[in-house]
């Protein structure tokens, strides 16, 4: 008998998804950057409850974006910034690669976010102008204690949502809590683009930045009264500004046929998010003797099933040897990673050092039944053996 593999993500792009995007395309629009772009976005800000929205070519450049569009747009007041030693390795290479001087925050033991009380000790002593959070697979960091801290230390807060389409907090989404807020539609995400991502903003001056960044540091995409102003201000005439860089852009653009998909794909995701969140609590009843990630979010549109065991590589070979995928959770400490020990040199991280040695994440996504929860928490219980969290909670 063949056992139906239980993989960490499956195809969200149908096959009557596909005939439609083949249908588009042979009727001859435009495949490049145009105006279903200019609709995805608009679509997805109305379904996020936010402003705007800015489509590009990955997650990692949505983080990119905003950090940059920061920093251009004049916000930070100077080069310190903190972000989350549980975290990926795109949320935090940006801001070193723009010159920042970085510093990780430890991780909260029981959401996984940011631990607070050591964020009170950064911003104490660093007086950091910006603060980049992850809402780790899906859950939502303290966020009334961390916009506290925020507005005491004047911290621009940016939110790393890849892992949390769709979850919210005290009836708002996440990813539109701070400045700004990121998103991936990678294939192994809520919804899928191919590649692509999005970042969005209630922040209009931020959003317009943000569109001539995307696009080599030009105008041509921005409000015509955008465009005019600068034209003014730099006294560039018409058909000099065609091809007038105001900011040091990159080209960071996703495509029409993407945005396509995508609108396809925001038809579904309400549903793969309740799917997600169901699952998640089928996982928690199946393994009442592991540890449990939790939060105070709203609805869970969770990435994944983070948990800590003392035997982590005897379970991955278990998982694997009956066709069952799963990942350490996300990056464990980053701080432990090659590119930031050359940078930085080694830094003990109590809590994030745990979620480095001992944590695992197990499938989930809309495809999952009750059947494959079953399958994967029965091998897992099989072999797993508990890892207590001997942690302190976040005050």
């Amino acid at each position: 008998m063949v056992v139906k593999p239980v993989l960490l993500a499956e195809e969200t792009i149908s096959q009557d998804d596909l005939q439609a995007t083949t249908e588009w395309m042979l009727a001859g629009n435009r495949l490049t950057k145009a105006e279903v772009t200019t609709q995805f976005e608009a679509a997805f800000a109305d379904w996020m409850g936010c402003n705007h929205a800015v489509f590009v070519n990955s997650g990692s450049s949505a983080n990119l974006l905003m950090i940059y569009a920061a920093k251009e747009a004049g916000r930070l007041r100077n080069n310190k910034v903190i972000a989350p030693a549980v975290s990926w390795v795109t949320t935090v290479s940006p801001l070193m690669q723009l010159g920042f001087d970085v510093r990780l925050c430890d991780c909260d033991p029981v959401n996984l976010g940011l631990d607070l009380d050591h964020l009170e000790q950064l911003c104490r002593a660093e007086a950091p102008s910006m603060l980049v959070l992850v809402h780790v697979l899906g859950h939502a960091n303290h966020l009334r204690e961390i916009r506290a801290i925020c507005d005491r230390y004047d911290v621009i807060l940016l939110e790393d949502s890849c892992e949390a389409l769709g979850s919210s907090f005290d009836g708002r989404k996440l990813g539109c809590h701070g400045l700004a807020g990121s998103f991936s539609f990678y294939y192994g995400h809520h919804i899928s683009t191919i590649e692509g991502g999005m970042v969005v903003t209630d922040d209009p001056e931020l959003h317009q930045v943000m569109l001539s960044l995307r696009s080599h540091g030009w105008s041509r995409d921005l409000a015509p009264a955008r465009q005019a102003d600068l034209q003014r201000s730099h006294n560039v005439d018409e058909f000099r500004n065609l091809y007038t860089f105001y900011y040091a852009g990159f080209n960071l653009r996703s495509t029409d046929l993407q945005a396509y998909i995508g609108l396809q794909q925001l038809e579904k995701l309400d549903r793969i998010c309740a799917r997600r969140a169901a699952n998640f609590d089928t996982y928690a009843k199946l393994l009442p003797n592991f540890f449990r990630q939790d939060s105070d979010t709203d609805l869970l549109s969770s990435f994944a099933y983070g948990t800590l065991v003392e035997n982590r590589m005897e379970v991955a070979r278990a998982l694997k040897a009956e066709d069952i995928e799963c990942r350490p959770l996300i990056c464990g400490n980053i701080a432990r990673h090659p590119f930031w020990v050359r940078a930085y040199g080694d830094q003990v991280l109590p809590q994030a050092d745990m979620i480095h040695d001992y944590g695992i994440y197990l499938p989930n996504h809309h495809n999952l039944n009750a059947a494959d929860i079953a399958r994967v928490t029965e091998c897992f219980n099989a072999v797993a053996s508990p890892f207590d969290l001997p942690l302190k909670r976040s005050a």
